[in-house]
């Protein structure tokens, strides 16, 4: 359905984006963001101060919108008019390093888990350590010590 068969209450009531997205495809070409607008404003007559006032909220919108695209020199049109180019250069395939993931993945970490934990912790006690002779006994054994 073309906009202007459409009715002037459902035009009123549909959301910026949507009637950018009809002029568009009407159009069958590109347009620049001002004229697009100054159509959307057009058809919901509003004045040139909503217009001035709606501009930046109505890029945003189309920048955020997935159904348009911005072009060279501030152009806007229907992504689904344009088709994006994926260009696979094979010359850095050759760059990569030939793997062979049959192969059995050495470990390059070592292992110095044996090293964390030492067994023999007598060499590491002081002659000078101030708490050689402190001992822990039980309560009930405190009672039989002659500690003061």
């Amino acid at each position: 359905m073309q906009i202007k068969d459409m009715k002037k209450e459902d035009l009123e009531v549909m959301a910026y984006d949507d009637l950018a997205y009809l002029i568009l495809r009407e159009a069958g070409s590109k347009m620049k963001i001002n004229d697009l607008f100054k159509e959307v404003c057009n058809i919901l007559d509003l004045s040139n101060e909503e217009f001035e006032n709606k501009i930046a909220d109505f890029f945003e919108l189309l920048s955020t919108e997935k159904r348009f695209v911005m072009l060279e020199n501030g152009y806007w049109d229907l992504r689904d008019n344009h088709s994006q180019k994926i260009i696979i250069d094979e010359d850095d395939d050759d760059d990569d390093e030939d793997v062979d993931f049959d192969d059995p993945v050495e470990n390059d970490v070592t292992d110095d888990s044996e090293e964390i934990f030492d067994d023999n912790e007598d060499e590491d006690i002081d002659d000078n350590d101030d708490l050689k002779n402190f001992a822990v006994i039980d309560e009930d054994d405190e009672e039989n010590t002659n500690i003061e």
